[in-house]
């Protein structure tokens, strides 16, 4: 007596049918309903494959026997097995759900990343750089078989991993397990039998040279592809090698998008009365960036040269060169040519005008810095003339 029938009754069996009677009432039952031929049948379809699946795998259909569907809870049922799958298995070929179902392809290998370091002058002018790499390729001498006579597991059939049905109660826990046997392999080849270049691994290490070509204006962090020129695997497409550009820093210019921004120093005679301010570019050109006579460079502007950044990936035109200006003033200039500087520049802002009440005191500034470094030294000279004061009662505080 079984504890409930319904997977029998969608396959329209008995309890009590055999493995080649159940295997023809699912292949005649699946025929019927496949979406292929009867769209409308699809949910049909996919509950008979379930029926047949715990059906046809002993270890379920006798839990499903005993405790009916809540015996197969927590890693019974299907497994997340597609029902395109099951029907595949049991017609051979395509065959799945709703417009057929392709073979999956091999899988993809791994992608491989390397990083460069690239000088912001070779970002501006582009170059070619070759990069080594240490590759996994098949073997050449067994083409990627690990050896002579190499036969399928038996354990678990070539499938590298074995199912294992565990009974926790009412329910059954569904475990999948490396085999001991070939190690996940599949396959078993006998020791004297193995390739001597690759000893089975089917796979060697080669050296592998790639051309890098950088373009003018890549940036940091973009990167060049090879496609499939990562690890090879039997039975594996392998993957890319990705090469990632780092920028080095630069000791002048600094890089904003396409732009390119650097700190120029000015002296004050340039700023005030014009003139020309040299700048060596990064392709082993120089700019000699003009000041006409009459403007005024201030301390902190930003000025900007159009078309003299860096070349554009992405526009036709490059970017442009924003300069930012520091002033370098003279540490002090000769009395007698005060007059003459006064006359030149505009005048000075008017002195404010304070009441009888304010008293006024005329100082001089000095430089803090140095102000600073003597009040400290001679503190330090009195420090030491009281700590080698001689014969002083002590200080006693009531």
């Amino acid at each position: 007596m079984v504890a409930e029938t319904e997977y029998y009754d969608r396959l329209g069996v008995a309890p009590d049918v055999d493995e080649a009677a159940l295997k023809k009432a699912y292949r005649k039952k699946a025929l019927q309903l496949h979406p292929d031929k009867n769209p409308a049948g699809a949910e049909e379809f996919k509950a008979v494959s379930e029926a047949y699946d715990v059906l046809s795998t002993p270890e379920k259909r006798e839990l499903y026997d005993q405790y009916g569907k809540k015996g197969l809870e927590g890693g019974g049922g299907m497994g997340g097995m597609d029902p395109g799958d099951l029907f595949s298995q049991l017609f051979g070929g395509g065959g799945g759900m709703f417009g057929g179902r392709k073979p999956n392809g091999p899988r993809r290998g791994r992608d491989l990343q390397h990083r460069i370091k690239v000088s912001l002058e070779e970002l501006y002018t582009g170059k070619t750089t070759k990069i080594a790499l240490q590759k996994h390729v098949i073997c050449a001498k067994c083409e990627g078989r690990g050896g002579k006579s190499v036969k399928s597991c038996v354990e678990c059939k070539g499938a590298g991993v074995k199912t294992i049905y565990r009974q926790m109660g009412p329910m059954v826990q569904q475990l999948q397990q490396t085999c001991q046997e070939c190690q996940g392999v599949g396959e078993i080849i006998n020791p004297k039998d193995r390739c001597k270049d690759c000893t089975g691994a089917k796979i060697v290490k080669e050296r592998k040279v790639l051309d890098v070509h950088i373009d003018k204006g890549m940036r940091d962090g973009q990167s060049i592809t090879f496609r499939g020129e990562a690890d090879q695997s039997p039975n594996v497409t392998p993957g890319d090698v990705e090469i990632i550009i780092e920028e080095k820093p630069h000791p002048i210019f600094k890089r904003k998008e396409d732009d390119l921004i650097a700190e120029i120093e000015v002296d004050l005679v340039t700023a005030l009365t014009g003139g020309v301010i040299p700048l060596e570019h990064l392709d082993s050109h120089a700019l000699m960036i003009k000041v006409n006579p009459g403007e005024v460079l201030k301390p902190n502007a930003t000025k900007l040269v159009h078309g003299f950044g860096m070349p554009s990936v992405r526009y036709h035109n490059p970017g442009d060169l924003i300069l930012s200006i520091k002033i370098t003033f003279p540490d002090s200039i000769p009395p007698e040519s005060c007059a003459a500087l006064q006359a030149l520049l505009p005048p000075p802002r008017p002195l404010p005008t304070w009441g009888d009440n304010i008293l006024v005191d005329e100082v001089e500034m000095v430089d803090a810095t140095e102000a600073r470094t003597k009040s400290r030294a001679q503190g330090d000279d009195m420090d030491e003339d009281e700590e080698g004061g001689g014969g002083g009662q002590p200080h006693v505080q009531w």
